[in-house]
């Protein structure tokens, strides 16, 4: 191969679609597992994006990679009216679980809230906080966290019963 100058570029959104495909295409060659589609539900008002939530599903794993509420939008619902759609539509694709990254400073608590269990910590990525590698199985016995407290403190409330 001749020599190559590497320049660096901003790449336009075609390319990096490109390269996705390309990966995609390699992955599934190597896996057997073809079943891939994206995945988004998006809140406009006045044709302009207020929120939105979007990735795939392949293999039976939901991965979202983006996930974004206005400021004016906050506090109301509307996060988890968005997760809650997504969550629904990979359980009809038969998704076993649901995979993303957040950092430290975005919503891990909201996550949490909804489920999900920190599974792997990368630490100073961005220098002074943290990146989460975050996991909500789908499965029968995978409950929400305050369902499974809930059903604690009824049995722990039940005659009989001990903690």
């Amino acid at each position: 191969m001749s020599e190559v100058t590497l320049i660096p570029v901003d790449p336009t959104a075609d390319e990096v679609q490109y390269l996705e495909d390309r990966i995609y295409e390699f992955n599934s060659r190597a896996t057997d597992i073809a079943d891939g589609e994206p995945l988004a539900f998006f809140v406009r008002e006045r044709d302009r994006i207020v929120a939105g939530i979007c990735g795939n599903t392949w293999g039976g794993t939901c991965e979202l990679r983006q996930f974004w509420v206005d400021e004016s939008q906050r506090h109301c619902g509307l996060g988890t009216k968005l997760f809650q759609a997504a969550e629904q539509e990979a359980r009809r694709r038969g998704c076993t679980q649901i995979v993303l990254m957040t950092f430290s400073f975005q919503a891990p608590a909201f996550y949490e809230r909804h489920g999900f269990e920190v599974v792997a910590t990368i630490d100073d990525h961005p220098r002074g906080y943290r990146n989460l590698l975050m996991r909500k199985g789908l499965g029968p016995n995978d409950e929400m966290p305050q369902r499974a407290t809930a059903a604690r403190n009824r049995q722990a409330s039940s005659p009989g019963f001990t903690i």
